[in-house]
């Protein structure tokens, strides 16, 4: 039957899997760091509680992502520090982030992890790595869909130009 067939888990990954997993990974790490940041910065508690659900997001695939690695006999890339919690009222007015900044920031940083994980859906061939791909995708896009609706209901949400009225031709 070949080396692809059987149980994805005992396929060999190829070098385009390896580089999403690996990557992915040190984003990760580099997210959970920066957004225990932006937790201490924030004043909203409703953000507060989508950077809890991110961070918590990124630990789970962490979790999956380091074991695929490990079982596959590749190293780990360098984890940054996990970073304490502080009260906000001790960052000085013009070194804080806002929360508007915070939740764009939030959005940029969702909008291209799912752009990461559909591609790396696409150039998977294990089935095991495509579908662990697809529900980060699919959690990421809960998560999108809660910032969004928030952003609205803040009013931080900054829309580009809006197309109200049209030229009949």
């Amino acid at each position: 039957m070949g080396i692809f067939g059987g149980n994805p888990k005992n396929e060999p990954l190829h070098y385009g899997e390896v580089f999403s997993v690996w990557s992915n990974l040190i984003a990760d790490y580099g997210k959970i760091s920066g957004y225990q940041t932006f937790y201490n910065h924030a004043g909203d508690d409703d953000l507060k509680k989508i950077i809890e659900d991110i961070v918590e997001l990124c630990r789970e695939e962490v979790k999956q992502l380091e074991k695929i690695l490990k079982t596959n006999g590749i190293g780990l890339p360098p984890a940054s520090p996990e970073r304490p919690v502080a009260r906000m009222e001790d960052i000085p007015a013009g070194a804080k982030f806002n929360d508007p900044e915070i939740s764009a920031a939030l959005s940029a940083d969702l909008a291209a992890g799912l752009v990461a994980c559909s591609q790396a859906m696409g150039i998977s061939i294990r089935e095991d790595i495509a579908l662990m791909y697809a529900q980060f995708h699919t959690a990421k896009a809960q998560i999108g869909a809660k910032l969004l609706s928030l952003n609205k209901t803040k009013g931080w949400l900054v829309p580009p130009p809006l197309h109200l009225d049209y030229l009949e031709r």
